[in-house]
C-alpha cells in the first residue's frame, strides 16, 4: 500500500510562488508515475504534471508550461511542484498521484491519492 502526504499549500498573491511537496511511503518504483493533479471547486480533478516512467519524462498541462516545475527523488519517495507566476486561475486543491507500473503484477495501473493541500492565489 501507499500513503501520500502532501505540504506547502497556502494562500499567495497573484504572481508569487509556492512549493508543494509529497512524502510517500511504502514502495514506490522508479517506473511508476508520480504527478501532481488538481481540482477547484465544482470542477473536476485535472493533471497539472507528472513525472513519467523512470523519472526521465515530465508531462504538464498546458496551462502551467513554463510556469511549473514537476521534480522527482526517487531515494526519498518524494515528488515536488515548483509553481511560480501564480494565476487565481491556479487556486484549487492540489492532489499527489502515484500510479503503479505494468511491473506490478497485482496493481498495475492502480493510482494513489494524497488527501490534497490547498493553493489560493487572491490578492
Amino acid at each position: 500500500q501507499v500513503q501520500l502526504v502532501e505540504s506547502g499549500g497556502g494562500l499567495v498573491q497573484p504572481g508569487g510562488s509556492l512549493r508543494l511537496s509529497c512524502a510517500a511511503s511504502g514502495t514506490i518504483l522508479s517506473a511508476d508515475t508520480m504527478g501532481w493533479y488538481r481540482q477547484a471547486p465544482g470542477k473536476q480533478r485535472d493533471l497539472v504534471a507528472s513525472v513519467t516512467s523512470g523519472g526521465g519524462g515530465t508531462n504538464y498541462a498546458d496551462s502551467v508550461k513554463g510556469r511549473f516545475t514537476i521534480s522527482r527523488d526517487n531515494r526519498k519517495n518524494a515528488v515536488y511542484l515548483q509553481m511560480n507566476s501564480l494565476k487565481p486561475e491556479d487556486t484549487a486543491v492540489y492532489y499527489c498521484n502515484v500510479r503503479r507500473s505494468a511491473l506490478w503484477s497485482g496493481t498495475a495501473g492502480m493510482d494513489y491519492w494524497g488527501e490534497g493541500t490547498l493553493v489560493t492565489v487572491s490578492s
